[in-house]
């Protein structure tokens, strides 16, 4: 004869009500860190794309903030608001339009995504804003004042095809 088993209760608590504002503040604390740090990368000059890259700056001095990687924010940072052209699984673009200029802002979920977008891009040439899982693309005498709002690195990628004055 065999004897049934009482069942196994957990030991393991449910959490009270009382502890969510904690696990909620715990959780807004770790979704900000990445915007409040800021990180290197190595050298800038030997990245993908083959181009080169004024000195490394990720943190905005202006602002003393880390642009993050979402379109939007990155774009009330330079003073428009965005209209999203592409929202898919890999990048978001929006496009900006001010009196300055037209601009692209576009942003990607892995640094993988984003450096592979600038090896396609690389065919185009041109001097484009670098950050952490985003890049801008303005014209190239914005692209300072850019920098000093948003942080990130100006990278130039050389297109293919003979290069202007070179024979």
């Amino acid at each position: 004869m065999s004897q049934q088993q009482p069942p196994v209760r957990s030991t393991r608590r449910s959490p009270s009500r009382a502890h969510w504002p904690r696990a909620v503040a715990a959780a807004g604390a770790l979704a900000v860190l990445p915007l409040v740090t800021a990180c290197g990368g190595g050298d800038d000059a030997e990245s993908a794309g083959g181009g080169k890259a004024a000195p490394s700056v990720t943190a905005a001095p202006a602002a003393g903030v880390v642009a993050p990687a979402k379109v939007e924010v990155i774009a009330g940072l330079t003073g428009c608001k965005p209209k999203i052209r592409i929202d898919a699984d890999e990048l978001r673009q929006g496009v900006c339009r001010t009196k300055k200029a037209d601009y692209l802002i576009t942003t990607f979920p892995e640094e993988k995504y984003k450096e592979t977008w600038l090896e396609e891009a690389r065919v185009y040439g041109g001097k484009y804003l670098v950050g952490t899982r985003w890049v801008v693309s303005v014209k190239p005498a914005l692209l300072e004042s850019f920098r000093a709002k948003l942080g990130g690195t100006i990278r130039e990628l050389r297109g293919i095809g003979p290069q202007p004055g070179r024979q």
